[in-house]
């Protein structure tokens, strides 16, 4: 009997020892599969599994790792349309860590720091190189509910302006790890219409104020020393007053002119004629304000330029602020010369228009075509123009689909260049937009 119970008892710890040895194998696996993020696909049989005890373990595991990498699908797609969005959005994004090492920054950070090279792993304040950007950081870094705030900073020569603003972000809600979201969104466009708008506005003011004060002044003379005025007197306030409001007739005309011009494109209308025959035009009403003794418009017309579509209205326009700039400023010019000319690099007809005159500094030379700039300051209303001519001369020109340029040294005269599309046909209304 003690042998029976032996044999058992050997038997027992044998079926005992291959149980444990079966059961490490499979949690080895399991462990294995867990961290393949894969099925256990096991060769033992279910029913061993079952009666072990193993086999609700078996695929509640991967039920799990099923779950597991659906969500790390769901997580990395997510990061992926997330690293898309920073890509491809303007602003300047740059995430750094509480000891300011940068973690990530998107291509619009790159290339405004760094021309495109990577910045993750660098120091914040050797990629930044703006005190006013450290300055406002170490703010938010001590209140976090810092404000937006308008920063500029200096990259190549050339001041920018930004929106500048900041957040906190946790990796979890329980961690000590405080990273800062850093968003810079370029403004600097906005900044230079404000500035244009300002000085715009000024320049009106100061133009509208000259006129309006004459004419203001000389009808007070007339009306407060009515009796004592003599008819000459008289004549002479009155041709004052006149010619004022004539300059503001003028100066509301361009005015409004210029605003129709950038906000209405279509006040192009193109239509296929004959640059010679317009030019022979112009030649002809300026002839009798010239000086015949000292003074002659020389027209060299390239024979290659036949008809071609352009606004013979605003084309005249631009020819008569040209040439009406050299008998203004240029007074004692002793040859006005208009040239037009075929380019056939660039399919395009070049204009110019060139004079013998004074000149214009080179420092001027970069603003003539800005509103109501005038190179002499001293004699700018002596002329009677509004300072407005080459401004709308270059809106024309470009609503055209042309560009135009200076070129002038002092005593040597100016020369005025501007080219339109060489298009010989005009398909319609809606076609005449796709040149501007």
């Amino acid at each position: 009997m003690a042998v029976l119970i032996s044999i058992f008892a050997c038997f027992c710890l044998i079926a005992l020892w291959w149980l444990v040895i079966k059961a490490k194998s499979f949690i080895g696996d399991l462990t294995a599969a867990i961290r393949s993020r894969q099925h256990l696909l096991t060769s033992k049989s279910s029913a061993l599994l079952r009666w072990i005890g193993l086999d609700a373990l078996l695929e509640e595991t991967n039920k799990l790792i099923d779950r597991h990498n659906n969500y790390a699908d769901t997580q990395m797609g997510r990061l992926r349309q997330l690293e898309a969005i920073l890509v491809s959005i303007q602003e300047a994004v740059i995430i750094f860590s509480k000891n300011r090492e940068i973690e990530y920054a998107n291509e619009s950070a790159r290339r405004l720091f760094r021309q495109g090279e990577q910045l993750k792993g660098q120091r914040l304040e050797s990629v930044l190189r703006s005190p006013n950007l450290i300055d406002y950081l170490s703010k938010h870094a001590k209140s976090p509910d810092y404000s937006l705030q308008q920063l500029s900073l200096e990259r190549e020569g050339k001041l920018l302006w930004f929106e500048v603003s900041c957040a906190s972000i946790r990796e979890t809600s329980s961690s000590d790890d405080v990273s800062t979201l850093l968003v810079l969104h370029n403004i600097t466009q906005l900044k230079q219409l404000e500035e244009l708008r300002r000085e715009f506005v000024a320049n009106v003011s100061h133009e509208l104020r000259t006129p309006i004060t004459i004419i203001k002044g000389y009808a007070e003379t007339l009306i407060e020393d009515d009796t004592a005025l003599t008819i000459e007197k008289r004549v002479r306030f009155l041709e004052k007053i006149e010619k004022n409001t004539q300059r503001l007739h003028l100066l509301v005309e361009d005015l409004l002119l210029l605003s129709r011009l950038e906000s209405r494109p279509d006040q192009i209308k193109l239509s296929v004629e004959s640059l010679r025959e317009l030019l022979d035009e112009i030649l002809e009403d300026y002839n009798p304000r010239l000086n015949k003794e000292r003074q002659r418009i020389v027209l060299v017309f390239d024979e290659q330029v036949g008809e071609f579509a352009f606004d013979r209205f605003r084309i005249q326009q631009v020819f008569d602020n040209l040439i009406e700039n050299v008998f203004n400023y240029a007074p004692d010019f002793t040859e006005i010369r208009l040239e037009v000319g075929y380019d056939a690099v660039t399919n395009s007809v070049r204009c110019t228009v060139a004079d013998d005159g004074p000149g214009i500094p080179e420092k001027d030379l970069p603003h003539i075509f800005q509103r109501f700039y005038r190179v002499d300051k001293g004699r700018s209303h002596e002329g009677g123009g509004t300072g407005l001519g080459l401004s709308i001369t270059k809106h024309i020109v470009q609503q055209h689909g042309g560009t135009v340029y200076a070129e002038s040294k002092p005593g040597q005269g100016t020369s005025i260049h501007f080219n339109l599309p060489y298009v010989q046909t005009v398909l319609s209304e809606k076609a005449n937009l796709k040149l501007v």
